[in-house]
């Protein structure tokens, strides 16, 4: 009987997610835009925000590695890259720290 085995290959966290994070994450219910560099993007509700990132909920389909502005009212665009998907949710990595005063909840 020939059992057909594979290999998996796993990173295994040190640290529980929340520890990973370099920033504080702050709850808002922002609507904004996520623009993949060079095309139109699309409308989104940024769901929470930190100086390294955010969560935003979106219609679009993004792919992880896709590079976005990340556009909100009154506000300069971020570059970001996106690094997680599930379902309409994405989650993504500021090129650069961006400022969150004012956008507390």
């Amino acid at each position: 009987m020939d059992m057909g085995f594979a290999m998996i290959k796993a990173r295994i966290a040190e640290a529980e997610a929340g520890d990973r994070r370099r920033a504080d994450r702050v709850a808002v219910a922002i609507e904004g835009r996520v623009r993949p560099l060079g095309e139109e993007g699309s409308e989104a509700r940024i769901l929470n925000i930190s100086e390294s990132g955010f969560m935003a909920e979106t219609g679009a389909d993004y792919e992880v590695g896709s590079r976005v502005w990340l556009i909100l009212p009154g506000r300069d665009r971020a570059n970001a890259v996106v690094k997680w998907i599930a379902g309409s949710r994405i989650g993504a990595e500021f090129a650069e720290p961006i400022t969150v005063e004012g956008l507390r909840l």
